[in-house]
């Protein structure tokens, strides 16, 4: 089925968002990928680009082991046969992540599917509507760092808290989502502040 003008230009503006995000979360990314003008997008995947032929893997950059994909899918409402077809490929390639970037959503079976190999495959569910406009770029979006392992510990020795005592962040919340955050990490947040120059708040994942 051959895209539109108007699908070419939106997957154009979703696989940049979603390059972005890779990069946000430390995935390996050049910025010559994000930049990638519209005729270079078209010139790359073809005038009758198909949406399988977007796939990205990329590793992290400090360990290459640790990939991530990011899937296409063709048809409109994801099924169960298109999600094996990914959580073998990802087997057979030692991936343990990947995002799915959807027409519409998922069959309630490919739901549940996912839920059931959560132990082992870490999937994620983005509609392509989600991903047109990059909801960090929004002004009113502060910036985000998440914070590892070893500087939440040192944050919660500083300040003498629990994690729990800390504002909260839900794991739905779209920025959460953008950053890929899971349930028990703290994110800091910087915002810019008149009068001290930047203010700094935490937030605890839920």
């Amino acid at each position: 089925m051959v895209l539109s003008d108007d699908e070419i230009r939106r997957l154009f503006l979703i696989r940049k968002t979603v390059l972005q995000l890779l990069k946000d979360r430390d995935y390996f990314v050049g910025d010559f990928e994000i930049n990638m003008s519209r005729e270079q997008f078209i010139s790359k995947f073809g005038e009758n680009m198909k949406r399988e032929d977007l796939i990205i893997n990329k590793a992290k950059r400090n360990d290459s082991s640790d990939q991530i994909y990011v899937f296409f899918p063709e048809e409109p409402k994801v099924g169960v046969k298109t999600m094996k077809t990914y959580t073998n490929r990802m087997k057979s390639e030692n991936v343990f992540r990947a995002i799915l970037v959807v027409q519409q959503n998922l069959t309630p079976f490919a739901r549940t599917c996912i839920n059931e190999i959560s132990s082992k495959f870490h999937l994620e569910v983005f509609q392509e509507t989600e991903l047109l406009v990059n909801v960090k770029e929004h002004s009113l979006v502060p910036e985000h760092q998440v914070l590892t392992t070893e500087e939440k510990k040192t944050l919660l020795q500083r300040y003498t808290v629990k994690e729990t005592q800390l504002p909260r962040i839900q794991v739905s919340d779209p920025i959460a989502r953008y950053y890929g955050l899971k349930r028990g990490q703290v994110v800091k947040i910087i915002r810019p502040s008149e009068t001290a120059g930047r203010y700094i708040t935490y937030r605890y994942v839920v």
